[in-house]
Formats: C-alpha cells, structure tokens, sequence
C-alpha cells in the first residue's frame, strides 16, 4: 500500500497555511491540528505491511515556541494469556498463568523528545504514554510468581511479534510549528478500529489532545472467505474437506497416468 503523494502534500500544505495565518477571525485558533495521510489500513492477499503518514501542526504557548509533540498509536484491547513454564522431572511444563484482560493488540509512541523529558511520570500515567505506562490488569493464577514477571513476558511477546515497539519513534519538526512521522504496520497487524491519540504537551503539561480513528480492515477475497469461515464455520469445514479429498484425487489419478 503506497501513500499517494499529490492527497498528503495538498492536505499537509492546508494545515500549514492554517497554521501560519490562522483562521477566520470569528474561530479561535486551535493549538494542535493533525490527520492521517489514509484512515484506512486495507489488508489483501499480498499485504506485508504499510506506513501510514500524520502530520500537523502546533501553535505558541503564551507566545513560546518549542511544545513537544506525542503520538501513541493503539490497537484495540483483547483478552491475552500468558503462561510460566517450569522443568519438572526433566520435563517442561506449564506450572502457572496470568490473563490480561485490556491488553492492547497494538501499541506505539512517537515523541520530539525522551518521553522523561517530555512530561512528569503521573502525567505519563495518567494517559498511557509508553509501555512503562501502560495500564494492564492481570489476573495471576501463580502465587509463587511476580505478576511483574507476567506483564514484562506480554510485553516480550508483543515486540518479537513486531505489534508493541520496542523503543519510542521520533516525530521529524519541519519547522518550530508543522511536524510529521511515518507509523509502521506489520504484515501481522490485528484488524480493527485504532485510535491514533496526539498530545501537545508544554512545560510538562497537555495543553491539546486530538484523537483519530483509523481502520484496519481485510478487503478483497481474503475478507470475503475470512467472513464466511467465521459466520458459517460448519459450512466451510465441509467444503474444506471435499476440497481436499478432490485435490487428493486428481493428484492421484496425475500419478497414475504419468
């Protein structure tokens, strides 16, 4: 999926000349103005995974320039387990779990500077900016482990699967007011509704926010299949298996012949 490039510099020159001369006199400016170069994220057959552009712009606090921009990209929250293994008897077996009930299935955060630069810890805390932020509640069934233990093998997990970024990406400033940064999404990404949440934050506290929905969605054949499978699951396990059987046939008849 390719960003059309005539769409994003047209919508990004709109934000920067509203930016550098303001709107109607009537409307009050606003501080934060972003969008998406695309909200949608269409999934095909060949997809291995995209970058989705936002940019915007910010205005002067109290007549300073130099706020700080955060971007946190989330997917939406499932039901997660995860399981202690332990060597019993030469053997390795699974000896306790943890179920995380709000995990979200898709996690990132962009920022113009270190995220302890940037805000307080409560401030972090209070929106879920980073993964050390991250409310995650779990219910251990392992007394003889450190639920801790459990939240840092969920966050492991995550980032091999290339889901949760393993480090806080930079947002480029193309000048003291208009920003951009590129958002990676796997080929594995999980469908759904995202919220793209930015955060203009100054002298340690959000002056705006603004929050943007994007769908991640599959499209195409392979949605259409997908579809069928879940909605009629007895129907397509039965044409599943006679497909098999005819492919299973006429491979043998090939054979036989040859």
């Amino acid at each position: 999926m390719r960003v059309r490039l005539v769409p994003v510099l047209a919508a990004f020159l709109l934000v920067a000349v509203a930016a550098l001369t303001g709107s109607a006199p009537a409307r009050a400016v606003e501080p934060l103005v972003a969008d998406l170069s695309s909200h949608l994220v269409a999934i095909t057959t060949g997809f291995v995974g995209t970058d989705v552009l936002l940019f915007g712009a910010i205005e002067d606090v109290n007549g300073k320039a130099g706020a700080d921009v955060v971007v946190v990209v989330r997917g939406p929250d499932h039901p997660d387990t995860v399981r202690r293994k332990a060597r019993t008897g030469g053997i390795w077996i699974n000896s306790g779990s943890a179920k995380i009930s709000d995990a979200p299935s898709f996690y990132r955060v962009a920022s113009t500077r270190p995220l302890n630069e940037v805000a307080s810890t409560a401030i972090l805390d209070r929106h879920q900016i980073g993964l050390d932020h991250l409310t995650l509640h779990l219910d251990t069934k392992d007394p003889a482990a450190d639920p801790a233990a459990y939240r840092a093998a969920l966050i492991r997990l995550k980032q091999r699967q290339d889901l949760y970024g393993d480090k806080v990406q930079d947002i480029g400033m193309l000048s003291q007011r208009l920003f951009r940064t590129d958002m990676h999404f796997p080929a594995n990404v999980p469908v759904g509704t995202y919220m793209v949440e930015v955060y203009m934050i100054a002298d340690g506290q959000v002056i705006s926010a603004q929050t943007t929905p994007l769908v991640v969605s599959k499209v195409g054949l392979g949605a259409d299949v997908a579809d069928f499978a879940h909605q009629q699951g007895a129907a397509y396990g039965i044409m599943a298996v006679l497909l098999a059987v005819a492919a299973g046939w006429l491979a043998a008849v090939a054979f036989k012949k040859a």
